[in-house]
């Protein structure tokens, strides 16, 4: 059988067409149906430092940690004093793993800001940046309304302990450090719901 070789260069680039059309409309849906990263919700999103529309990403790559207790590793303040982590124990906590260079991290600053408001007598919040310390990262948390405690991930140890490889992250930690909740992007309904449910 004799095939005319125009036809069979249409089909091709069809079919490749077809290809390209299809992976595209995967990698745009992404993986969310699983959450083996151990978060409660398909929100956790890559770092792409955009303000865009946010899209989950295609491989969960989050360490699971509900259930284990806070790492024993230090933070940063501004002026770069270290801080064990395990001396903020004692109350329940809230911490926001956050950057200004990610997109969602900062979508949800002002959520965490308005939900200290309400529970910031009850429940300890904190923001653990992942860039360098910087009057310019403080800043940017206070603009958005953030007044609660600020540390950083000066030499990667939390995030490397934690697991973290995608961002936004909180952890909702129980007064005896055991973080009982990992999570991705929220909102203030969801910060408050986890915060009655979990913590208090």
């Amino acid at each position: 059988m004799k095939v005319r070789p125009r036809l069979l260069v249409i089909s091709l680039v069809v079919a490749a067409l077809a290809s390209v059309a299809i992976g595209w409309a995967i990698a745009r849906t992404g993986n969310t149906s699983g959450n083996d990263n151990g978060n409660d919700n398909g929100d956790t999103v890559i770092i792409d430092g955009t303000d865009g529309p946010l899209q989950p990403p295609s491989i969960e790559t989050n360490a699971v940690v509900k259930g284990n207790p806070l790492p024993d590793v230090a933070v940063q303040t501004l002026d770069g004093t270290d801080v064990p982590l395990l001396s903020l124990v004692g109350q329940p906590m809230v911490i926001n793993v956050w950057g200004s260079t990610c997109g969602p991290c900062k979508q949800e600053l002002p959520d965490f800001a308005a939900a200290h408001l309400t529970f910031g007598d009850r429940v300890r919040f904190i923001g653990i940046d992942y860039l360098a310390p910087s009057d310019r990262e403080e800043a940017f948390a206070r603009d958005k309304g953030v007044q609660y405690e600020l540390f950083y991930d000066t030499d990667g140890a939390f995030t490397n302990d934690v697991g973290i490889a995608a961002f936004p992250v909180t952890l909702f930690v129980n007064s005896d450090g055991i973080i009982v909740r990992q999570t991705g992007l929220l909102d203030e309904a969801a910060i408050t719901e986890h915060i009655e449910s979990d913590l208090l």
